[in-house]
């Protein structure tokens, strides 16, 4: 059994914690937010125990795993403290919105023998992992394009957009690293962005952009094109399609029933599709947690590396230089 600390117990804290506790092979010892009424509401909820400070989540004897689920700003921290604690650390993305920020975290960890896992649930989504496996044993033949689209139910509020880092910082982050996971050792090397203002006042407002669109090319040339809306009225659109030389794959919206309903105004018609990121990815979290649980009893590397998370980062920056520029920019991962 291993004994997790908890940082962070606000809306993707409280999911994590119910995954954990319900896991077999895991217990939620302790909980820690600087958000005292957050950390007693989840630790009640799941037979957790409060601690009053992060070096005692962190340090405590009888912790084996530091699972990071708190704002962005404290990530690297956290990370830090987990590391030189010796404990196995899964970390959300971002791990920092500054690189430099990362590298210098890199530095400090890369030496030191515990698992650093980051928090990039899709690639354990049962479809996407279909698409990317089909893709390695060749079904449809030499991949040639990946089409991504992603778009959230509703903008969020302008507190979250003035702490995100921007749209391909905090929401397309998630589309490059699934970009990179289908590509596998084919890098990305050029990146074209396009945003827009269509959507939200506050992204209006703080210099954000809630409607974006990217092409980018790999070494092997495969295309890739990524869209991005704050805002799709009908749920949180989730798509993936792989197209090569002998067909095209598609990963597809997930719906609460498979009920389809026929009468005199519908034809084929379904309920909606999940409204956000929880519903839509319940199971790719579950998935996540069990395959680092494994990597932990197994003593693997991490599948969702802290590389990966740091070239996620680069591919955002370049995507922001781009569109700054209004040119294609060429990606330097080094």
């Amino acid at each position: 059994m291993l004994n997790f600390s908890l940082m962070g117990a606000g809306r993707i804290g409280k999911m994590h914690a119910k995954n954990i506790a319900m896991h077999s092979k895991c217990n939620l010892t302790y909980i820690y937010d600087i958000n005292q009424d957050l950390a007693n509401e989840v630790a009640k909820q799941n037979e957790a125990q409060v601690v009053q400070s992060a070096e005692e989540a962190i340090n405590s004897k009888d912790v084996d795993v530091v699972f990071i689920a708190s704002a962005t700003p404290s990530h690297i921290d956290f990370i830090t403290m987990g590391a030189n604690a010796g404990k196995a650390i899964f970390c959300e993305k971002p791990i920092d919105l500054d690189i430099e920020n990362v590298n210098k975290c890199f530095e400090t960890v890369k030496d030191i023998d515990v698992p650093i896992q980051i928090g990039f649930n899709r690639r354990f989504d049962n479809s996407h992992k279909s698409l990317k496996l089909a893709k390695d044993n060749g079904q449809i033949g030499k991949l040639e394009m990946v089409v991504i689209t992603s778009r959230d139910p509703e903008p969020p509020g302008i507190d979250y957009l003035k702490a995100a880092g921007g749209v391909f910082r905090d929401m397309t982050i998630h589309d490059f690293d699934l970009s990179r996971f289908i590509l596998g050792n084919d890098p990305i090397v050029e990146v074209c962005a396009y945003g827009g203002q269509l959507v939200s006042e506050e992204c209006r407002q703080i210099g954000d952009h809630d409607t974006a669109m990217l092409i980018m090319r790999s070494q092997q040339g495969v295309l890739i094109h990524i869209n991005n809306s704050r805002r799709a009225v009908y749920g949180y659109d989730q798509r993936l399609e792989i197209f090569g030389s002998k067909g095209m794959m598609i990963s597809n919206n997930q719906f609460p029933t498979s009920v389809e309903v026929f009468n005199k105004n519908n034809t084929y018609a379904k309920d909606l599709i999940h409204f956000f990121f929880i519903e839509r990815y319940d199971q790719a979290y579950k998935d996540q947690l069990d395959d680092f649980v494994n990597i932990i009893s197994s003593n693997k590397k991490p599948s969702v590396t802290f590389e990966d998370g740091r070239n996620a980062l680069i591919l955002a920056n370049a995507a922001y230089e781009s569109l700054e520029s209004g040119k294609s920019v060429k990606v330097n991962f080094n």
